[in-house]
């Protein structure tokens, strides 16, 4: 087999460093031998609801517990999150069940913050702000890394270089999909880019089929397609009540959905091994 290399990378390829990195998160092992599935709602809307999706999750079988604060939206009009409100819920939400949070910093002015935050993330928008992979590559927290909607793998991995060139090696990549000409889904879940990734890289990687697709029933096939492709695990939205949802509720399943999502998951993540 022909060996696929980026000569512009260092720390981030598999020359360089053979072996998988494998990112601890309290108990919780990204990049192992165990499938990582980090899941909530898009927003944290309320105390209540974040409280419930959180227990409802982990009872099916959630690692890490995911809910926006900070809401970087294409509308200005749109919902924009409850800011360090939301982070406080969240951290309830932690409190209560025990799970890790992750959660979406949109400017380095916010760090302080994300104090009680176990995983920072960079959306897809914030894939190129390189000051503030810069200023995420000082800090010793592990980093989520999402592919931005336009750029090519090149891109991706090199922006991983800019956190990991400033210091900080725990970085988790995440395909979220891409911007092609159809349109019928929110985007393209390139999953060639995951396979390919797995092959070129140590990083670990997840598939988030909620933003890659735009459409509920389409997470279950592409979590699981995703998984066969080799992500290390899968980032999917989960609400109580999708249709009255503040923001993506068109994308994000039921508890009782995610709970059949996730035993099919394990069983194809297991088939592999």
């Amino acid at each position: 087999m022909e060996e696929i290399m980026i000569e512009s990378l260092c720390r981030s390829d598999r020359k360089s460093h053979p072996n998988d990195t494998v990112i601890s998160v309290g108990d919780v092992k990204i990049g192992g031998k165990d499938l990582t599935i980090i899941a909530g709602p898009c927003s944290v809307e309320s105390e209540e609801q974040i409280i419930e999706i959180a227990k409802k999750i982990k009872k099916s079988g959630a690692n890490i517990l995911r809910g926006g604060a900070f809401k970087p939206r294409t509308s200005p009009y749109d919902f924009q999150g409850m800011a360090a409100d939301g982070l406080e819920l969240l951290n309830l939400a932690k409190k209560e069940t025990g799970l890790p949070i992750i959660s979406e910093i949109v400017g380095i002015r916010h760090l302080d913050l994300f104090s009680d935050v176990d995983i920072l993330q960079v959306g897809a928008r914030n894939m190129q702000n390189f000051e503030l992979l810069k200023e995420l590559g000082k800090i010793d927290k592990p980093i989520l890394l999402k592919r931005g909607f336009s750029n090519n793998i090149r891109e991706f991995l090199s922006c991983a270089e800019y956190i990991m060139n400033s210091g900080n090696e725990n970085v988790i990549l995440c395909e979220r999909g891409i911007r092609t000409f159809e349109e019928l889904t929110r985007n393209t879940l390139d999953l060639s880019a995951v396979a390919l990734i797995r092959e070129i890289s140590h990083l670990p990687i997840l598939v988030d089929p909620s933003h890659a697709t735009g459409v509920s029933n389409l997470v279950l096939p592409m979590s699981l397609a995703g998984i066969a492709s080799g992500a290390n695990g899968i980032m999917v939205e989960v609400h109580n009540n999708p249709k009255q949802a503040l923001s993506d509720g068109e994308q994000s399943i039921t508890p009782e959905e995610f709970d059949t999502l996730v035993e099919k998951s394990k069983k194809i993540f297991q088939a592999l091994k």
